[in-house]
């Protein structure tokens, strides 16, 4: 099998590599990138690109058509991919999560590619009130990001894939260690704090809620679509990916971080305004299409393991919301030094 990985060298792909070589050990796997985070490696033993058969760098906006040749499985992960930086780079956002992801699937089905499975997100739901949200119920993008997200998702139901079966995993919020760990993720984000201050500080109310699935489940949940079969939940499917005891209100969050450092101090800004990105997610057709698949590290868990993530790299700064380790930091830096333009095009 050969598989096609874009994005490999962001927060989830050294996972996902790491994972797909144990799990599909003949597979032949290629990488796609166009290298804005590379350096950004955290408690890495080696680069974990050396798990790739092949690696290219290039922008997705001027993909070559002919990496697709002999492809039975894309894996598309690259994006601009949070809410501040949708909001910094919005129309970058939509180039590259909306019209060259979909150009992308078109080359992917016009060269005969078997499976294409596409990251999606959670955060599409938005506002949501009445309860966990289905798949077919109606969706509320608040952000640039949630909004690509939706455009493809919609280009790939409308758009005639031909042979290919299609997969948008609508996954949960993701946590938990990474060679290429990102901060800017609400569970990291309280670990760094209650590791470098003692202290997490909720900027919100703490009531929003929010699912949550760990990077390595994340993993696990790629693996199972890149061989589904159509039989197995239709040529299109989207799909919510998490667990159903993995939604949380942001405060309790919070306070599971706590009960694993003890002496961490909680504060909460209840006088901040509502933060509307509120929604609980049902994950039960994940759990019947994928029963073997389903999440399995629990937030106490990914907690710990971001805690010896972190001690490896001897973490301890107090600013880390100024520093690399917030993907927009990088990318402002790269504009700053005049290695990327405006619309995040390498110099």
């Amino acid at each position: 099998m050969r598989i096609l990985i874009t994005g490999p060298m962001g927060y989830v792909g050294p996972v996902l590599t790491r994972h797909l070589r144990k799990a599909l050990p003949s597979a032949e796997l290629i990488g796609f990138d166009s290298g804005y985070f590379a350096h950004n490696l955290t408690a890495a033993a080696t680069l974990p690109e050396t798990r790739l058969d092949r690696l290219h760098f290039g922008d997705i906006r001027r993909f070559p058509a002919e990496l697709l040749d002999g492809v039975d499985a894309v894996v598309h992960l690259a994006a601009i991919s949070n809410d501040p930086m949708g909001t910094e780079f919005e129309s970058v956002t939509e180039a590259i999560n909306e019209r060259a992801s979909i150009a992308l699937a078109r080359m992917a089905a016009e060269r005969g590619v078997k499976n294409f499975v596409f990251a999606s997100s959670c955060s599409i739901y938005g506002a949501a009130e009445g309860g966990p949200r289905r798949e077919g119920d109606p969706l509320n993008p608040l952000t640039a990001y949630a909004r690509s997200k939706v455009a493809m998702e919609n280009a790939l139901r409308s758009h005639n894939a031909g042979n290919m079966t299609v997969t948008c995993l609508r996954f949960a919020t993701a946590c938990g260690m990474s060679d290429r760990l990102r901060l800017d993720l609400v569970l990291n984000d309280f670990v760094a704090n209650a590791l470098a201050s003692k202290e997490i500080s909720v900027l919100s109310d703490g009531s929003p809620w929010r699912p949550l699935i760990d990077v390595s489940d994340m993993a696990r949940a790629i693996e199972w679509a890149i061989s589904r079969c159509a039989d197995n939940g239709g040529d299109v499917l989207l799909v919510n990916v998490g667990s159903t005891n993995g939604n949380y209100q942001v405060k309790e969050l919070a306070e599971v971080v706590a009960a694993e450092l003890p002496g961490t101090k909680v504060s909460i800004n209840r006088d901040a305004p509502p933060d509307k990105r509120s929604y609980q997610v049902d994950f039960s057709l994940f759990a019947k299409l994928a029963p073997s698949h389903v999440p399995a590290t629990p937030i106490a868990q990914s907690v710990r393991n971001l805690c010896t993530g972190l001690a490896t790299m001897n973490f301890s700064d107090r600013d880390f919301r100024d520093s690399a380790l917030m993907r927009l930091r990088t990318l402002k830096g790269h504009i700053a030094n005049e290695r990327l333009t405006a619309d995040l095009f390498w110099q």
